[in-house]
């Protein structure tokens, strides 16, 4: 059996990996990045049609490379992106070897180093980086059935409108993305219903800098994970149409039926839970919150933004709130399809490592795992609120590869 050895192998071709193979590089240390399909894949095949990314291209990108084909406060669409990173993939010159899928990865049997079988063959290495995003299996509660007489499809399998059978649909996830289909398909003409959980609702701009903006310099993207188990938070925030705040009373008002969180489903009947109206006040909470802090950060620093008081109006609650749903019968409601825009959870069984909690979540330390030489990057809250981002991730990047430098005796 021929097998390759490299000094250190970055396990995926997305924004982590290519971010992880720019800092290698700088510091002239060889490495290989592995891909199992192509550059960015989850982007090209795993994202609906009209995606654009939630935060402006002046931000939602690396520091040595722009956009060149979206204005700096507009929003990249998915193509957009994908052309992105295969150019960066080129600027930086990475190792990249693309169609290599990693089925297994083990200490090697020695103990020195680690010993990946893929589908292309087998690879030592000396350290690994598990680059291979947050994004990785679909989380569908085992709510519905499979038998339950309506489609149901994950927001990663979702594309378009005309890809769901013709009625109603439920959307169920109410965060950047399920927000974003949602309207989507009211707009398309589909009668909707929105199940919202708890999130956070953050103003798409305001006194005429976007939020991205005031995350940073409230210093809230270095907000510091406190504890390896802290979930991804939930941001209803949208760049679509060139980006606005999420307001779910202006969803209602556009015919979308808002729902409390689904908790179960019998008899084709799904009993909905009755906290939509905490879950709404919460946001606006949160919101608000948001529009305070902004406000205490001009006066402290004597900024001359425009005061916006009119952000600060928040309307009266829709009768799907103030009178909620507390069953919905799908037939009789004319759903033939149900959206699960419900997240994603960890899938790391190909790693033989005594090093998960009992989620399924490395532990580790701003990505360094409790085994000598492996690596996570990419990862929600890796070491803060930036991480899973393509700003972040950038950062979080940098620190491994000093890490891997001075374990190689850099």
């Amino acid at each position: 059996m021929t097998v390759e050895k490299v000094d250190t192998l970055v396990i995926g071709g997305g924004q982590a990996g290519l971010a992880m193979s720019e800092h290698l590089g700088r510091r002239g240390m060889s490495h290989l990045v592995v891909e199992r399909s192509r550059i960015a894949e989850r982007w090209r095949s795993e994202r609906w049609d009209s995606l654009v990314a939630n935060g402006p291209a002046w931000h939602d990108r690396f520091p040595n490379m722009t956009f060149p084909h979206t204005d700096g406060d507009g929003f990249a669409p998915r193509d957009q992106i994908v052309e992105y990173f295969e150019a960066y993939a080129g600027q930086i010159k990475a190792p990249i070897r693309c169609g290599v899928e990693v089925l297994a990865l083990r200490k090697a049997d020695d103990g020195q180093g680690f010993r990946a079988e893929t589908s292309r063959g087998v690879i030592d290495a000396t350290n690994v980086v598990v680059a291979t995003g947050p994004f990785q299996k679909p989380a569908v509660p085992p709510i519905i059935p499979e038998d339950a007489g309506v489609m149901q499809i994950h927001s990663k399998d979702y594309r378009n409108p005309s890809q769901l059978p013709e009625g109603g649909v439920l959307v169920i996830g109410a965060g950047s993305s399920g927000a974003q289909i949602a309207d989507e398909l009211r707009r398309a003409g589909r009668p909707v219903w929105l199940s919202v959980g708890p999130h956070d609702r953050p103003p798409r701009r305001y006194r005429g800098r976007d939020f991205v903006w005031w995350l940073g310099v409230l210093g809230m993207w270095n907000t510091e994970v406190r504890d390896p188990a802290t979930a991804h938070v939930t941001i209803a925030v949208s760049g679509a149409r060139g980006g606005h705040t999420v307001d779910f009373r202006d969803l209602a008002a556009s015919g979308i039926t808002l729902l409390g969180m689904c908790a179960s489903f019998r008899n084709g009947v799904m009993d909905i839970m009755p906290d939509l109206a905490r879950n709404i006040a919460e946001g606006d909470a949160n919101y608000l919150s948001m529009l305070d802090a902004a406000d205490a950060y001009c006066l402290s620093e004597g900024l001359d933004l425009p005061e916006e008081p009119e952000a600060r109006r928040i309307g009266p609650d829709p009768a799907c709130v103030t009178d909620p749903v507390p069953q919905l019968d799908l037939a009789a409601s004319g759903i033939t399809s149900v959206v699960w825009a419900t997240g994603y959870a960890l899938d790391f069984g190909w790693i033989k490592s005594d090093i998960f909690d009992e989620r399924g979540a490395p532990r580790h330390q701003r990505g360094v795992s409790e085994e000598p030489g492996l690596y996570f990057l990419g990862l929600a809250w890796l070491s803060r609120r930036a991480s899973p981002f393509i700003w972040g991730v950038w950062h979080d990047a940098d620190y491994l590869a000093g890490q891997i430098e001075a374990r190689n005796g850099g």
